[in-house]
Formats: C-alpha cells, sequence, structure tokens
C-alpha cells in the first residue's frame, strides 16, 4: 500500500491507538494486524467438523495406516473425548461450539437489525449481506476472544459507525480491507469503557453505575435546579435513560449521520472518551430542561428516552463549554 494511501486513512484509527504516531510505521502495522485479524479467524471461526478434519489431515501417517485398512469407520478408541460431539468436557471442541451458539445466534438477531432503513446494512443486495457478514464475524471473533464479557447486546450498534466509515473510504485498496482495520478499532474503543460491559463490575467503582453516578455529578455541578427536578422531584433515576446513552455511545438517539459528527467530537477530544460523553450526556439534558422542569416523571422519562431531534453543532457547543475537572 502507498504511504500517500495510508497517511489519507489514518485518522479514525490513529485517535483510537490502532495505528502508532509515527506514519513510516503505518503500512507495516496494517500489514500484521490484517494478517493477525486473518488468523483469528481461521483459528475462531471453524466448525468442530472441520477443526477434526484438519486434525485427521494433520495425522498423516495415521490415516495412511487407516486407510490402508481398508475400513470407511474410525474405531471408537480413536475418537478422542475433546473430538466427540457428545463429550461434556471443559476442552471438548464440541462443548464450547454449543456453548458459543446461544452468542452467536444473538449476534446473527442483532446484526440483521442493525439500521433496517440503511441499504448499507440492509436489504438483499450482495452489497448488504457481505456487510451483514464482516459484522457477525468480527462480533464473534471479539466474543471469543474477550470470555470476560463475550457478546453482550448493543454491541452492533457501536460497531456499525467504525465498520461504515472504513468500508466507504473512497481508496478501494483501504475498504477491501475494511473487516480487519474495524475489528482492531473496535477492541480499541471498547477497551476505554468495556468495564461498562462488564456485568460483574456494575456496582464497581469502574463499573456503568458509577459512570452514570459521575454523569449525575456533573449535572448538579453545573445545573443543580434541573439535578434537583430530575432526580429528587419527579425521582427519574438516570440509569433510566442514561444506561442506554453511555453504552451504546448515543447511537440509538441521534440520526445516524449526526451521530458519526457526534463521534468525531469523541474521539478526538484530548479529554478522553469517557470524560467527553459524560458532557454532551449532560448537555443534553440541559437542552431540554426547560421541558424537563415542566414536566413529571413521566413525561420526563419519555423525553429522555427519547430525545428529541436537536441541533448538533449547538450540543456539542454547549458540551464544550461545560469543560473542567471531572468530580470524582
Amino acid at each position: 500500500m502507498a504511504l500517500e494511501s495510508v497517511q489519507q486513512y489514518g485518522s479514525e484509527q490513529l485517535l483510537l491507538g490502532y495505528l502508532p504516531h509515527d506514519r513510516t510505521l503505518w503500512a507495516h502495522e496494517l500489514d500484521k494486524k490484517r494478517s493477525q485479524y486473518n488468523a483469528f479467524k481461521d483459528e475462531l471461526l471453524l466448525n468442530p467438523s472441520e477443526i477434526t478434519r484438519r486434525l485427521e489431515e494433520s495425522a498423516g501417517s495415521k490415516t495412511e495406516e487407516f486407510n490402508c485398512k481398508g475400513s470407511g469407520l474410525l474405531q471408537r478408541s480413536e475418537i478422542t473425548d475433546g473430538e466427540h460431539p457428545l463429550s461434556l468436557g471443559k476442552t471438548s471442541i464440541w462443548n464450547q461450539y454449543f456453548q458459543d451458539t446461544e452468542i452467536i445466534e444473538q449476534i446473527d438477531r442483532d446484526v440483521k437489525r442493525t439500521h433496517p432503513d440503511m441499504l448499507f446494512f440492509s436489504g438483499d443486495s450482495s452489497f448488504a449481506k457481505s456487510n451483514q457478514e464482516a459484522l457477525r464475524r468480527i462480533l464473534t471473533v471479539f466474543a471469543k476472544l474477550n470470555p470476560g464479557i463475550r457478546y453482550v447486546q448493543g454491541m452492533n450498534e457501536v460497531l456499525a459507525p467504525l465498520f461504515y466509515v472504513l468500508r466507504n473510504d473512497p481508496d478501494e485498496n483501504n475498504a477491501v480491507y475494511a473487516e480487519a482495520d474495524t475489528f482492531f478499532c473496535f477492541v480499541e474503543l471498547l477497551s476505554g469503557f468495556r468495564d461498562n460491559f462488564c456485568k460483574q463490575l456494575d456496582n464497581s467503582v469502574v463499573g456503568i453505575r458509577s459512570t452514570i453516578a459521575k454523569l449525575s455529578q456533573l449535572l448538579k455541578r453545573h445545573d443543580e435546579e434541573l439535578w434537583r427536578h430530575l432526580e429528587v422531584t419527579t425521582k427519574v433515576n438516570p440509569q433510566f435513560y442514561a444506561f442506554r446513552w453511555i453504552t451504546l455511545l448515543l447511537t440509538q438517539e441521534f440520526s445516524f449521520t449526526d451521530c458519526l459528527l457526534i463521534w468525531d467530537t469523541l474521539l478526538g477530544d484530548p479529554e478522553g472518551l469517557q470524560e467527553t460523553l459524560l458532557r454532551i450526556c449532560c448537555a443534553m439534558l440541559i437542552l431540554v430542561r426547560r421541558r424537563l422542569l415542566a414536566g413529571d416523571f413521566t413525561a420526563n422519562l419519555k423525553l429522555l428516552q427519547n430525545y428529541p431531534t436537536t441541533n448538533i453543532s449547538h450540543l456539542l457547543h454547549v458540551a464544550n463549554k461545560l469543560r473542567g475537572p471531572m468530580a470524582s
């Protein structure tokens, strides 16, 4: 790949930490990562039958000896516990396969529901289907490489903007590798807030409830009247609306185009993704403060769970004015 082409391509990857700051290393790094992703797919996306077949092929001498006997069936003693479909052993490739099936089915359902209004992701075209397949593979590989998190519903929504941007690169030499590049960008993105997806950490100082509490503190610092009306008077628990805002990086609150604009700020702000996200969430509350102050529990919850269309430039401007040290 020409270095000039790589330089045009690297903004998202650079912001996410996928590419090093030294541009002379980009071509080498991309080649290495893309090969690594292909190796992940080869290792993790095979079904047990294919794994067993490859094991048999690798044992060439045994296979030749077996064929010489003229039998069409493996002797029972030659099938190890790990290769038997009924094995319940922890190391059994079939047991692991059946455990993975439920997650893979959830991924498939979610991928099919990803932006059904966009021909890029949905429809009968071969292009849309190939894009869906890429999303499935990325999420499946991620789930298998991260057993502590695996797959959490909604990750497809976080993945979609990354894949869309990289797959639509004007240079086809880059776009053809969008799946591999998106995988590593997705890993880098989630590494910044993966604790929000880890159920065991929900009540910890790094879990989602702690993050939501920081949003509450931020609102109280900048608009105590609004904070008091929401959380004390009308008793709207911020978890009722902010959980989705934070874990899905606002992908469900705005149009896809507006989401891309917001993400430009999220990924590019030197304060970091979480602090920037919380400022934007706080700004969202402040922008509808008049309606919130006039509303009761039901009206306010409905408003915040179905956030109204807004001017994104103005939203980001308000969020920028909220800069300051985050309350601990």
